[in-house]
Parts: C-alpha cells; sequence; structure tokens
C-alpha cells in the first residue's frame, strides 16, 4: 500500500516536471504575442541599400547610415530614413545626391509604414524562419506611394528578428517626381543613369525592454544635414568649389517675376548654403545673378544684380562674414541653355556661386 501511494506521489512528480519542462521549451514569445512589448530597430545592425545603374551596365550600390523605426504591439510598423545620410562611397557624389537628387533641404527624409498582420507569425517560434506578404507605403519627396512584396522574418532569439526582403524592390524615380533631379544629377555627372533603383532591406529588431507600448517615432522634422557623411569642421578649397558647383545647379533659389525679392520657399536651399559657406570660412564667394534674354540688356543686367544681392543679403542675415560675399550681376550674357523655349530661359534665369580665392 504504502509503495503504491508512493509510486502515484512519484508518478505526479513526473508529470509537473514534465509539464513545466514543456512550458519552458515554449518561447514566452508564443504565448504573448509575436509582437508583445513592442520592438525597436537596431540601426547599427540594420541596412537599407539601393542599386543604380550608369552607362547601361555600371551598377552602383548605395546605402543609408541613419535609420530609426518601431513594431508596436499591433504590429504597425514605423521605418525613418534619413536622406541626407545617404553613403555612396565618394563625398561629392553624395552631395549630388543630396541637393539635386532627394532635395533634401525640403524633403529631408523617408518614411516606411506597413501593417504586418500577427496571424501570419503566430508559428514564428516553431518555425524560426519564414516569409509573408506585405503592403507597405513610402512617404519620399512629397509623394506617398503603396507597393507590395514578400518579406523574409527570422526569429533569432526569443528577443531579436530579422525582417529582410526576400528579393530587390524595383522604384522608378517617376514614382516620387524625381524625374527632375535625375536629369539634374545626369547633367552634374556627365552620365547617363537609368530612371529607375532596386531597394533591398534587412532591419534587425529587438524587443523593448519595457512592455509598455513602444514610443512612436518623433514627429520632428529632420534637420538637413546634421547626419550627412562629411569631414568635421571645415572643408577643404576643393570640397568647398565642388559643393559650390553643385549649389548653383539646383535651381531652387525664386523671385517674383521680373524683381528682386526672393520668395520663401528659397529659404530651405538658402539656409542650407549658409551652413556650408560658414565651412569654407577661408574663402571669398561670388554670388552671381543670370537671367534670359527678355527684356533689354541693361534692364537684365540691373536685375540680375539686384537679384545676386538680395541673396548676398539674406547669407549676410545668418550671420556670415562680410568680407566672405560678393554680388555680381551678368544680366543675359552667360546662357546656359538656349533662350528659345521656356525651359531653356527657366534653366539661364539662376543664381550661381563660385569660388574667387581665399
Amino acid at each position: 500500500m504504502r509503495s503504491n501511494v508512493l509510486g502515484l506521489i512519484l508518478a505526479r512528480v513526473s508529470l509537473v516536471v514534465l509539464a513545466l519542462a514543456v512550458g519552458l521549451s515554449e518561447p514566452v514569445n508564443a504565448q504573448t504575442g509575436p509582437f508583445s512589448g513592442g520592438w525597436n530597430l537596431q540601426p547599427e545592425a540594420s541596412s537599407l541599400e539601393f542599386q543604380s545603374v550608369k552607362k547601361q551596365t555600371v551598377v552602383e550600390s548605395s546605402s543609408f547610415a541613419t535609420l530609426a523605426g518601431t513594431i508596436d504591439e499591433n504590429g504597425l510598423a514605423k521605418m525613418s530614413v534619413l536622406l541626407d545620410s545617404v553613403d555612396t562611397k565618394v563625398d561629392l557624389r553624395n552631395v549630388r545626391m543630396r541637393f539635386l537628387f532627394f532635395e533634401t533641404f525640403k524633403f529631408p527624409e523617408a518614411t516606411i509604414t506597413t501593417q504586418i498582420n500577427p496571424a501570419d507569425l503566430t508559428d514564428l517560434a516553431q518555425v524560426r524562419r519564414k516569409q509573408i506578404p506585405l503592403t507597405y507605403s513610402i512617404d519620399l519627396h512629397g509623394v506617398s506611394k503603396t507597393f507590395e512584396t514578400v518579406a523574409t522574418v527570422t526569429l533569432l532569439s526569443d528577443d531579436l528578428v530579422s525582417i529582410a526582403s526576400r528579393t530587390p524592390i524595383s522604384v522608378a524615380v517617376e514614382d516620387f517626381d524625381l524625374t527632375d533631379g535625375l536629369a539634374k544629377l545626369q547633367e552634374a555627372a556627365n552620365v547617363d543613369i537609368v530612371p529607375s533603383a532596386t531597394i533591398s532591406f534587412d532591419f534587425l529588431f529587438a524587443r523593448a525592454t519595457s512592455q509598455a507600448a513602444v514610443e512612436p517615432i518623433s514627429s520632428e522634422p529632420a534637420k538637413p544635414a546634421s547626419v550627412a557623411l562629411e569631414v568635421v569642421g571645415n572643408f577643404d578649397q576643393k570640397a568647398c568649389e565642388g559643393r559650390f558647383e553643385i549649389l548653383s545647379r539646383t535651381g531652387n533659389i525664386y523671385f517674383s517675376s521680373g524683381s528682386a525679392r526672393l520668395q520663401d520657399t528659397s529659404a530651405p536651399l538658402l539656409n542650407s548654403l549658409a551652413e556650408i559657406i560658414a565651412r569654407c570660412p577661408d574663402l571669398k564667394i561670388e554670388v552671381g545673378g543670370h537671367t534670359d534674354s527678355d527684356g533689354g540688356d541693361a534692364q537684365n543686367e540691373r536685375l540680375s544684380r539686384s537679384r545676386a544681392a538680395s541673396v548676398v543679403d539674406y547669407l549676410l542675415a545668418k550671420g556670415l562674414n562680410p568680407d566672405m560675399l560678393e554680388s555680381k550681376g551678368y544680366g543675359e550674357s552667360n546662357p546656359i541653355a538656349t533662350n528659345d523655349t521656356s525651359e531653356g530661359k527657366s534653366k539661364n534665369r539662376r543664381i550661381e556661386f563660385k569660388v574667387l580665392g581665399s
């Protein structure tokens, strides 16, 4: 009798131990939901890359250095990409991408949003790796577009998950109103570029340490140039000259018709310009005004001179040293395009910047 009771007790103890063992072997994630506690992007271990093609066959890979992102407990994923952090591995190529293509002085970041269906990942703790469909939105250059793709989700541990593109994603420049920027980029680099790119990503997320909801990405606008991959401190003369040549191609300085009055839409570029000039303290910069051929020679010379002076006045109001700046009006004497079309005239009405010396 005693042995039967002892055997029953041991059997019950064995069942309890077995139940505990089975319970511990099941990841907590499977019991609390795939997004329990929320997840935060680990930017140092994540990548967002794009591949472009120039000269029909030359493929170049670039990336972004500054990313942020979250996945909340309901599977809503939000990513922020600071476009000033574009990394082509070449300094002036980065500057061209920022000012001519992305126009980061107006559109400093891109955002990616997707709703991950928790039901697609209920078995992730068991299978560890699976592919899921995603519908996502990209907000870039003032345009929002929705796309579909398939992503590979890998549970690396109970607190680390990777979400990566299964195949590269093709994006056309016209989808995001970047056609004019591409034309400027091609002209500046003197090279033909295919008007689309392929994007690939590999994002690593870590479970938030707190069970509280993940804090959303800040809605504060990103500060232009704050994350640019540049040397710290002042630029050398070559870097300054390259930047002023690129800035002269932006076409983002606007005046009222027939007037030297700067429009408010000029401020983003001029503010970025002031920051660059401040990092070229040993150089004297000419601000040159140019017009199309409409109107008389003398009138155009006066208008171009007044417009250049308005730009200098704006820059001086930013605290720059007056000895660093000089304005000059060229009128219609140096066209860069035909004056027989409205597009050509628009290109000829411009402000250019060049280094006069130190």
